[in-house]
């Protein structure tokens, strides 16, 4: 029996010894670790001598800077984007510009020196901006004279470290020698050999691995049992730069601007019969200036006895500048786009507030195309400049806040400007497609909210209506009148048009048909609508509010206005 069992025995040995030579190999090779290196150039994406990618606080971001002369740059729309959007590029001009509460510092695109209408000026040992393929790049160098950032170049391969921000992040050190790998697995290729001791910062734990990146921002994988217990750290934030204040003039009361459409030097004789029942009424903007030429000339409707009165009847002027009501075709691109326009009508516009006592410089641009939306917020700085130089109070007038025209930047105009005022009206317009409400509540109260989103509400006035649009539907087209407060309950009366409150727009609304099946529609503005639009006002507590445009008003809107103004 013993001698029959051992061949078996020998038999089943070899089997297990040539089964261990046969798989051994296989599982040691499932289980050891990969020495393959990444090709590391193209785990960046370096594309290039000069081309740096650019990881972003903890990601790696697809935009990349540029190593030019031994010093970093980054494309102009990124550096708007990532580290400082006051910076202004003149295109027509060919200059970088950067603006200051008190002062406009210019380089020349390709030069090294800068220059501030404040009397300063200075030279660098580089390129402030330059272009490079078609592209215009600016040195981070001259970026962080005006930003607080910090970045940190690699080489082999290049690599940019940027950081802007200094939150407490999750760390741990590596216990033992290491590999970073770009995926988590023992095969996965190596990125970085990590030594005991090393800090990296953990983006995401998982089972077996954990996404670190490491000091020279790299990255990639390690394995859990490689690293101590994790621990918060919080970076020390860069403070070189000490932004300067933008003060503003802020009014103790609350704001009642009444928009005055003059139209010529006659209409400002009717300034007071306009105002003697407007009885909280402060302040006063007459359309006095408008663009006359591409180079910043203005025509003038302004008059020393206008703001003689006005300051007698309590009122301050805040007069209007306008870039549609001029005779002739102007480009508000060519104006706005050009350094020199730009200060030709702004020291057009101070010259007419300090030569009439003016209190403010009221600015209504209108259909400003989105190419100039940069060119527009720049003339606003620089206004702004002037403005705070001579207290003349400077406030904006926007559209309702919509995604298609957020190149007007009212965040922007809000810390610059002394106030932004919100055209709350137009919801339908001459040129609409259907018929509706001028100003439903609903559109004055998004367009309230979406604007104390991004501005101090001590800085919003909201302009409400004091007009309403009797609209025709005939033959399948729609068109509408713009009439007073006095011709709209006219026209309810004589065409005996019954009138029921409409919740959702906040208004009296009003129809009829007449004989040819024509459709006559109309929302009516009045002491009601105005109530409840002054009411939302009330609730974001903002700085005021304005009328366009008196005269289209009835009597007693007053009162209804004069209890919002007093509360």
């Amino acid at each position: 029996m013993k001698k029959k069992v051992l061949p078996v025995i020998i038999i089943i040995a070899l089997i297990i010894i040539i089964g261990a030579v046969t798989v051994a190999p296989q599982i040691y090779e499932k289980i050891s670790y990969g020495t393959e290196w990444a090709d590391l150039e193209s785990y960046f994406g370096v594309n290039g001598d000069s081309d740096v990618p650019i990881v972003l606080q903890n990601e790696l971001i697809e935009e990349h800077a540029k190593l030019l002369d031994g010093f970093y740059y980054l494309d102009f729309s990124s550096v708007q984007k990532y580290l400082n959007d006051r910076f202004y590029y003149g295109k027509e001009d060919g200059i970088l510009v950067y603006t200051t509460p008190t002062s406009i510092i210019t380089a020349s695109v390709g030069s090294n020196e800068w220059n501030a209408t404040d009397g300063n000026s200075g030279s660098e040992e580089y390129q402030i901006s330059r272009y490079e393929d078609d592209t215009l790049y600016v040195a981070l160098e001259y970026v962080k004279k005006y930003t607080n950032f910090e970045y940190h170049g690699f080489t082999d391969p290049n690599h940019l470290q940027l950081t802007t921000k200094w939150e407490e992040q999750t760390a741990a050190t590596i216990k033992k020698d290491t590999m970073l790998r770009l995926r988590g697995g023992v095969k996965s290729e190596i990125l970085e050999e990590l030594t005991s001791g090393d800090e990296v910062i953990i983006l995401e734990q998982m089972e077996t691995w954990t996404k670190v990146k490491t000091a020279s921002s790299f990255i990639g994988y390690v394995e859990n049992k490689r690293l101590s217990e994790s621990y918060q750290i919080t970076p020390e934030a860069v403070t070189d730069y000490t932004e300067p204040e933008y003060t503003s003039i802020s009014k103790d009361y609350t704001i009642n601007m009444g928009f005055h459409g003059v139209g010529g030097l006659s209409g400002n004789d009717t300034l007071e019969s306009l105002v003697s029942s407007a009885t909280s009424l402060n302040t006063v903007s007459p359309t006095w200036f408008t663009i006359s030429d591409n180079d910043g000339n203005i025509i003038s409707y302004a008059s020393e006895s206008y703001v003689t009165k006005a300051h007698n009847l309590g009122l301050e002027v805040w007069a209007l500048v306008d870039n549609f009501t001029s005779p002739q075709e102007i480009d508000t691109g060519e104006v706005l786009s050009h350094a020199a326009s730009r200060a030709t009508l702004i020291s057009n516009l101070i010259n007419q507030a300090v030569t009439y006592n003016l209190d403010g410089i009221n600015v209504d641009f209108e259909l400003v195309a989105s190419e100039n939306g940069q060119d527009f917020v720049e003339f606003i700085r620089e206004l702004s400049i002037a403005c705070r130089a001579q207290q003349i109070v400077l406030s904006i007038d926007n559209y309702v806040p919509m995604n298609f025209n957020d190149y007007y930047d009212i965040e922007e105009q809000g810390i610059v400007a002394d106030y932004v005022v919100i055209m709350g009206y137009d919801e339908h317009y001459a040129g609409s497609e259907e018929a509706g409400s001028v100003a439903s509540i609903s559109y004055v109260q998004n367009g309230i909210a979406d604007t104390v989103a991004e501005v101090d509400p001590s800085k919003v006035i909201n302009a409400i209506p004091f007009y309403t649009r009797i609209w025709t539907t005939s033959g399948g087209s729609v068109s509408s009148e713009a009439v007073s407060m006095e011709i709209a309950n006219n026209w309810v009366a004589n065409h005996n048009v019954e009138l029921v409150w409409n919740e959702d727009a906040g208004q009296y609304y009003g129809e009829y048909t007449d004989d040819s099946g024509a459709l006559y529609q109309v929302w009516m503005e009045d002491a009601e609508s105005i109530t409840t639009k002054l009411s939302v006002m009330s609730t974001y507590n903002i700085a005021g509010v304005a009328e366009w445009k008196l005269g289209f008003e009835t009597v007693d809107i007053w009162d209804v206005i004069a209890n919002y103004v007093n509360k």
